[in-house]
């Protein structure tokens, strides 16, 4: 079977063209990598943050309806040019468990996913559906929409650099003041 010339490069010219557009919408960021697998899990261990220590929790006020309390480790928050700020967050129970997990809140599209849960006595493990999912504000358990609106993004964008970031955590909310 010949093809005319013209056919053969009118197909590579869309196959370069389309290898060109997916290579654009790619992030080049650690969650890539990390959901195509193109590392395997022990690779990607080594790239988490180290797991929380009590010392290096700060507070997350995420309002009073909630009777756990929340908690963003400083060492681990990064805020990378893919456009996603990424951290580990710690949820005490109000029955005593503790929850660990090491997430990322894409700023341009107001989605979070985790990619990490902590296990008891330290270390990860692979976060079973580590997808992005639209963050929706809730009363009860508020903290990814605090986190989004609050303290990492500023709109579509990363609010700042991690320092930053960790500097408006240790600060708190700003609340507006009630008028007397």
């Amino acid at each position: 079977m010949n093809m005319p010339i013209k056919h053969i490069l009118a197909a590579i010219t869309g196959v370069f063209f389309a290898a060109s557009a997916l290579a654009q919408s790619q992030w080049d960021g650690w969650d890539y990598k990390f959901d195509r697998e193109i590392t395997s899990w022990a690779e990607m261990q080594s790239q988490l943050p180290p797991y929380p220590a009590d010392g290096s929790l700060i507070p997350l006020d995420v309002g009073s309806v909630s009777s756990h309390r929340f908690f963003v480790d400083g060492r681990s928050v990064s805020a990378d040019k893919d456009g996603v700020v990424r951290y580990t967050l710690v949820i005490k129970t109000s029955g005593g468990a503790t929850n660990v997990s090491f997430e990322g809140i894409r700023c341009e599209t107001r989605e979070q996913k985790y990619y990490a849960i902590g296990r008891a006595g330290g270390g990860w493990v692979r976060a079973r559906n580590p997808h992005w999912k639209y963050i929706e504000f809730k009363e009860v358990n508020a903290h990814h929409i605090t986190l989004y609106g609050e303290f990492a993004c500023n709109g579509k964008f990363v609010r700042g650099t991690a320092e930053q970031i960790v500097q408006a955590l240790r600060r708190g909310p700003v609340r507006p003041q009630a008028i007397d």
